[in-house]
């Protein structure tokens, strides 16, 4: 019989066998032969085949017949987008960026945060947009990005000393700041700001408006931004841009209960 971990009475061995497979997905971003998801995983080889027959046969992963290759399934993605569609702020927020689009002509997007990563939970497509549209679910690195920056503006000294507990950033590409301190007072700036236009931060030729949704406590539990298809944002579209996307997000704040003190 498998060992338990102490403190965990009722641990059922099959279920962790199957979830460790399933983050083995997760980790490669890629298709996978059966050899390969065993090398990384922890458990005898015929255990883990019943655990990829199982979870083939409910769907949540899939072979390609063509190679033998196993990949996410219809269920997995289901999984994913039934979580995102049950947050309150992508169900409140869903209008209020597609009348954004409408009144700025530009791609609209709504993310949070899960530790180190921002996450996609609603988008819309300006009708002339010629790049490439993030999807819903889409995960990108918080330090990368305009929308990263702004969501790290509700996080405290040291809960970002344990998101980022290296001197230097993880994964960075030339031209992204490179230190943790770089980035902290960056966050400081726009916090104190209250947006952050980003142009060509992350992509090149892509310029954002990003402004936080904040929930009833006041905390910053989201982001709402514009996606404008320049380098850098006209001087005479700049104030009209910004008003929009920043009463957009006063928007979905108010109706997740935030009520901003009187100036």
């Amino acid at each position: 019989m498998d060992e338990q971990p102490q403190g965990c009475r009722y641990l059922m061995p099959g279920l962790q066998r199957g979830l460790q497979l399933l983050l083995a997905f997760g980790e490669q971003h890629r298709e996978m032969t059966f050899a390969e998801l065993h090398r990384l995983v922890d458990m005898p080889k015929a255990s883990a085949w019943r655990v990829v027959q199982t979870l083939e046969h409910l769907g949540f992963i899939e072979r390609n017949p063509r190679n033998g290759t196993y990949k996410p399934g219809i269920m997995i993605l289901r999984l994913g987008f039934e979580y995102i569609a049950s947050l309150d702020v992508a169900q409140l927020g869903q209008p209020v960026i597609e009348r954004l689009r409408d009144l700025s002509q530009c791609s609209s997007h709504l993310a949070i945060r899960d530790g180190c990563d921002l996450i996609y939970i609603a988008r819309v497509s300006a009708a002339n947009a010629r790049v490439n549209q993030v999807s819903i679910g889409t995960r990108l690195p918080v330090q990368r990005t305009s929308l990263g920056r702004m969501l790290l503006t509700g996080v405290s000294r040291d809960d970002f000393e344990q998101l980022f507990p290296r001197p230097m950033l993880p994964g960075n590409a030339h031209g992204d700041v490179q230190d943790r301190e770089g980035l902290w007072q960056m966050v400081q700036d726009d916090r104190v700001r209250g947006y952050v236009i980003g142009e060509s931060f992350f992509r090149r030729g892509i310029s954002s408006i990003v402004y936080p949704v904040f929930n009833r406590a006041g905390s910053v539990v989201a982001v709402i931004s514009i996606m404008v298809p320049v380098d850098e944002i006209p001087s005479g579209d700049r104030p009209r841009l910004q008003q929009l996307v920043a009463e957009a997000a006063a928007k979905i704040s108010g109706l997740l209960g935030h009520h901003p003190p009187a100036e």
